[in-house]
């Protein structure tokens, strides 16, 4: 009886832990062999248009990753059809090389900012579309497929007041 209730808290704890979370989701990716033409789609129904959020996108890289920066196209579909496109840079690693993700395996996850304090102003389905755009520094076309990245993810917390 006592270790039923003290399991049942445990998981209250650990939900109660992340009441601000909207949405978070990781998508596989193949190979961890991330392409430029391998986009990857999150699809997030929005209901509340009064609340301020940050938006994140969560990256699993390996050993195999072999740059310290991490360009990405993100593009934000509107419910309207409305649609903002920004390139985002990251920095992976410290000017020593190490990984700067947390994680004690050869896995480093990141937590990287997308979009800070918005406010989804129409209720309905916000399509966030990501792809990489990571090229080494004589190379035009871009880095094809772009190793170690394992996951991808976004995740959406609401702003507490």
């Amino acid at each position: 009886m006592i270790r039923n209730s003290l399991f049942i808290c445990v998981i209250f704890l650990f939900l109660s832990c992340d009441s601000n979370r909207i949405f978070d989701t990781y998508v596989a990716v193949p190979n961890h062999e991330w392409t430029a033409e391998n986009s990857i789609e999150f699809s997030v129904e929005a209901k509340d248009t009064l609340s301020k959020h940050n938006v994140f996108i969560q990256l699993r890289n390996t050993d195999d990753f072999e740059f310290s920066t991490l360009f990405i196209i993100g593009k934000i579909e509107f419910p309207n059809g409305t649609q903002v496109i920004d390139t985002l840079e990251y920095e992976m690693a410290d000017v020593q090389g190490k990984w700067l993700g947390s994680g004690y395996t050869s896995v480093k996850e990141n937590k990287l900012f997308y979009k800070e304090n918005i406010q989804f102003k129409q209720s309905g389905i916000y399509r966030f579309n990501l792809r990489q755009a990571t090229r080494k520094m004589s190379d035009v076309a871009g880095e094809f497929p772009l190793k170690g990245i394992s996951d991808v993810g976004l995740r959406i917390e609401k702003i507490l007041k």
